[in-house]
């Protein structure tokens, strides 16, 4: 280890009840270095993260920082010594503006103008522009990881960690990010980045520090390995290929006839005349860049929403009007974007999570009465089928690491033996291995005669899941596209061009 080392961490190691987090890890981040830290869920890189930025304390080793000891008792601690996070979950107060959050991060705050001036210009900078004044509950998830994000850039730290930052993110937002992160590491700063996106490693960051079961298994320059090489030294072995085969599209289950509603609230998206139909064995892929409709699309689908009648109909039964129980018992299931908190109750167990859309399907609620055995088994069930890493089913769902919940979250639907599959961003902060897994389990379902509709900002996985492909711009889905020939480019401009700008682009 060198002495332009900003961040050291030696023979770290930390234990939970049956579970060995991390295991003698050692490395260091320097000066103007964008560091990746890889590995599969679970293999305990935000137990590590956490240690550093004063949320966990570790059971042995020590960490310097700037060459002083580093062991802060809080996150306080850890700010005023100059380390900053952007976290995967985020950590947001859904009633207060984003000038309001950020100020509650900041131990002296300047007056509310200043600090909202200062908000406007940084946030516009990094190309990642926000209005200070607005509230954290009408922000789509991509606008409130700008919130993260701007609130650490505001700290002008020296190590700054980012934990799957552009997992809401769209690709032009991405090169933005990366070209802000290029100038701070130009400055000195020190990243350490955590995400699953490889390519993203590849291209931006200079070291990769692996992780595999809590140890560090391998330390490289990313730039000089594939995608898969690196997946393969995360997980130990070989990557399968996913099967697309042996998928034919059957009858019409899902019919959308022009679903228009009028925006939530002030600052959310009207839908306007949406239109589609999903057929048996297909998988249809939606894009949109964050905050044009996806989330008031999903509402509409599961019933938080209703819309007018002879709106959406699932085997030719109306459900335009009906709440999420009887759409459930029909089989049109959702997997929202939030897993934790819209997806699943942090503070639940497993097993408790699983009663809330399963309860009907799985009969894990008979004449009101809950079966717990029957519940407690369906879980055990998701975790085994899902490969999910939990000591067991009575683990609370803020337990989990990030990719494991999405595992359970998505496992949970998918095991009910939907009609009609309709999931938002169902890889985001999975690891490769993971996210194969995912994938795949989406494919078996539309083999299986299934409909699936994917709602995504990854443009690769639009790619190599859907059959057909739409782009929801200001509430207005586009006529649907067969994927095979489309071009990113056909797709972003598709994403974020004027309406009209579709048929140009193609």
């Amino acid at each position: 280890m060198n002495s332009t080392a900003v961040f050291r961490a030696e023979g770290i190691g930390k234990s939970y009840p049956g579970v060995r987090a991390n295991d003698d890890v050692s490395f260091q981040v320097d000066a103007g270095q964008i560091h990746a830290l890889l590995g599969e869920n679970g293999a305990g890189k935000s137990t590590l993260v956490k240690m550093i930025y004063g949320l966990v304390r570790p059971d042995q080793g020590r960490m310097s920082l700037m060459g002083a000891p580093h062991a802060p008792a809080d996150p306080r601690a850890a700010r005023a010594s100059g380390v900053a996070m952007v976290f995967q979950h985020f950590s947001l107060f859904d009633a207060l503006t984003v000038a309001e959050n950020i100020a509650l991060g900041m131990e002296n705050p300047p007056p509310r103008r200043e600090l909202s001036a200062r908000i406007t210009k940084v946030s516009h900078d990094f190309g990642l522009p926000l209005n200070p004044a607005r509230r954290i509950v009408t922000l789509s998830a991509g606008e409130r990881q700008r919130v993260e994000i701007i609130r650490c850039l505001l700290q002008n730290p020296r190590l700054l960690i980012m934990d799957e930052p552009t997992s809401v993110l769209t690709p032009q937002e991405a090169e933005l990010l990366f070209a802000t992160l290029r100038k701070l590491a130009d400055q000195g700063t020190a990243i350490l980045y955590i995400s699953h996106k490889l390519d993203e490693i590849r291209t931006h960051c200079d070291c990769a520090t692996i992780l595999r079961h809590g140890r560090v298994v391998d330390s490289c320059d990313p730039r000089a390995h594939s995608a898969r090489e690196l997946a393969a030294m995360m997980v130990g072995g070989e990557m399968r290929d996913i099967d697309r085969t042996g998928r034919q599209a059957g009858e019409v289950l899902l019919t959308i006839r022009d679903l228009s509603l009028p925006a939530p609230n002030a600052e959310g998206t009207a839908l306007k005349a949406v239109s589609l139909e999903l057929r048996a064995g297909q998988i249809l892929g939606i894009g949109g860049v964050a905050g044009n409709g996806q989330e008031e699309l999903l509402a509409a689908l599961t019933g938080e929403v209703r819309a007018r009648p002879g709106t959406i109909t699932l085997d030719g039964a109306d459900l335009s009007i009906l709440g999420p129980d009887p759409r459930r018992k029909a089989g049109l299931l959702t997997a929202p974007e939030d897993r934790l908190g819209h997806a699943a109750v942090p503070d639940f167990s497993l097993t408790e999570n699983t009663l809330l859309t399963a309860g009907l399907r799985r009969k894990l609620v008979k004449n009101g009465l809950i079966d717990h055995r029957a519940a407690r088994g369906f879980a055990e069930t998701v975790i085994a089928g899902f490969d999910v890493r939990t000591p067991g089913p009575h683990v609370a769902a803020r337990a989990l690491s990030g990719g494991n919940l999405q595992k359970f979250v998505i496992g949970r639907e998918v095991l009910q033996d939907p009609r009609v599959l309709v999931v938002n961003q169902p890889t985001w902060g999975v690891d490769a291995s993971a996210a194969a897994f995912v994938r795949q389990s989406l494919l078996d379902l539309a083999r299986q005669g299934a409909g699936v509709i994917v709602i995504s900002q990854d443009l690769d996985e639009l790619l190599e899941l859907s059959d057909q492909f739409c782009a929801l711009n200001e509430g207005r889905l586009s006529e649907p596209r067969p994927t095979e020939g489309l071009t990113l480019d056909q797709i972003g401009l598709m994403l974020g061009g004027a309406h009209g700008m579709q048929e140009a682009a193609l």
